[in-house]
């Protein structure tokens, strides 16, 4: 899953930044900030549609296939709350022009990757840069774009572009695998990157944030190594079994480490990530309801992009185009929440919106190896990507219910963190779950199958079904806590609020 989300409060970081002398390079400064932005959500979505080319190219084993995607996606969550700070105290446009090139030397090396390790590790650097560039780009936004009006404009145009990456990665993802390479998946990034950051520094103007200028590096190490231990024990499980010595080891070692950064945060006088923030009911219900979507959603692409090339025999471009039911859902859905939720307010919204997508990924259940994808993909992509629309607009404001204007910067890069490290997490517990269930089902059936073609095409299904089965339980949950959680009016929604880019 790539709805790569982005927040920020104009009151938040860069609003120390004041004066009525409008940049003259203002709107030359967006184009090269959208293209970045367009770089980093191409990324999440352009290597799904590859990943079986490069699987076969690499000879990466269907246990470590998931890490393409979670490296990335562990690296950039993890880091983005400290990306942020950096960025604000040793300059935005430093920060972001260092961020460009540091993620177009990953591109690079990932590219040119000759083993899964290298691929691996190429993309876990991708998520670091991106982390830096990421929050960078949105306070440059706000610094330059000082008036009103034009502020709102800004943010639009950055939002619309970041929310038509999804598409244009998953469509560029096939179009670059089916007649050039999968090393263009990631290459197709190093002369944007080179470029923008070329542009970044004749027209981006420098500023920093004032104040006191310490990094909250403890947190930022064990949270980061404490995820990683976790994705790690999932994958192990997959190899050793549930009850091994290393798997447990692993597990455990990840909830210590994650017990250990709550510690942290709540003593440090500089915390990356303030309790404050998630302690409150709405904040923390709509937080922890971003952290199960991206447990249950992010896996979703990889096990369609498999079932469309390799049960129904799509070639790489037609996946892409296979997604945009998505795509469309997503921005009917996210409408609807746009005109409706000044009026009736954020809660039922998200638990209409949590509901639908649930309702979506049970429908993707039934899918077979003889079934079309008219009647079983397409229904599901639809309706489950209406409901993300339908929650999706209105977890940005609840976000910020009541959050205090120096952690607005905090409360809105959660919003994508916790979705980037939910998609983290799940990404590995589901294929996890899913290779288990197709190793399983060819062994039980492997003694009376008469054509063994089809055992394995109908063992990789039951493998898809079974992490539907647990996406489907994961939203459920995530609308039992909003609905529980989530006590938001109308009233109460920020007026100044989020900028929420999806």
């Amino acid at each position: 899953m790539s709805t790569t989300t982005e927040s920020l409060s104009p009151a938040g970081a860069g609003a120390e930044v004041e004066g009525s002398v409008l940049n003259p390079r203002r709107w030359a400064a967006l184009i090269v900030i959208a293209i970045a932005q367009l770089m980093i959500v191409l990324d999440g979505t352009i290597v799904n549609i590859a990943l079986p080319t490069m699987q076969r190219n690499l000879h990466i084993s269907d246990v470590n296939k998931q890490w393409v995607i979670t490296a990335y996606a562990l690296a950039f969550g993890s880091m983005l709350l400290l990306g942020g700070r950096v960025a604000d105290y040793t300059g935005r446009k430093r920060a972001f022009v260092i961020g460009l090139l540091g993620f177009a030397a990953a591109s690079a090396l990932g590219g040119a990757a000759t083993n899964e390790a290298m691929l691996f590790g190429a993309r876990a650097v991708q998520g670091v840069f991106g982390a830096l560039m990421a929050p960078a780009a949105l306070s440059l936004l706000t610094v330059t774009f000082t008036e009103e009006k034009e502020r709102a404009r800004a943010f639009g145009v950055y939002g619309a572009i970041a929310g038509g990456g999804t598409a244009i990665g998953l469509i560029m993802g096939g179009v670059l695998t089916e007649y050039a390479s999968w090393r263009w998946t990631l290459l197709v990034n190093v002369p944007i990157a080179i470029l923008a950051a070329f542009f970044a520094t004749r027209v981006l103007t420098e500023s920093k944030a004032e104040g006191n200028t310490k990094y909250d590096i403890p947190g930022a190490l064990t949270s980061t190594a404490g995820l990683a231990a976790l994705v790690y024990g999932f994958n192990k499980a997959n190899t050793d079994g549930w009850g091994s010595t290393t798997t447990l080891s692993l597990l455990g070692v990840g909830v210590l480490l994650l017990a250990a950064f709550l510690v942290i945060e709540l003593r440090t006088t500089h915390p990356l990530l303030p309790m404050r923030v998630i302690l409150d009911r709405n904040r923390g219900g709509s937080f922890l309801s971003s952290l199960l979507m991206g447990v249950g959603m992010f896996g979703v692409f990889i096990f369609l992009t498999y079932y469309l090339q390799q049960i129904l025999g799509y070639s790489a471009l037609k996946s892409g185009f296979a997604f945009l039911p998505f795509t469309f859902g997503v921005v009917a859905g996210a409408g609807v929440a746009t005109r409706f939720l000044p009026r009736i307010g954020p809660r039922l919204l998200m638990a209409v919106g949590f509901g639908l997508a649930t309702v979506g990924m049970v429908l993707f259940t039934g899918i077979g190896v003889s079934t079309s994808y008219a009647t079983h993909v397409v229904p599901a992509e639809l309706v489950m990507a209406f409901g993300i629309g339908l929650f999706f607009v209105p977890l940005s404001s609840t976000s910020l219910i009541g959050v205090a204007d120096h952690d607005a910067g905090v409360a809105s890069a959660l919003v994508n963190t916790t979705q980037q490290i939910g998609g983290a997490l799940g990404t590995a517990m589901l294929v996890t779950f899913a290779t288990t269930a197709t190793t399983n089902y060819f062994g039980s059936h492997a003694a009376h199958a008469t054509n063994q073609q089809l055992l394995v095409a109908q063992a990789s299904v039951h493998g898809y079904v079974t992490a539907f089965i647990w996406s489907a339980a994961i939203l459920g949950a995530a609308t039992l806590v909003v609905a529980t959680l989530v006590k938001a009016r109308k009233d109460d929604l920020p007026t100044g609020g989020a900028v929420h880019m999806g």
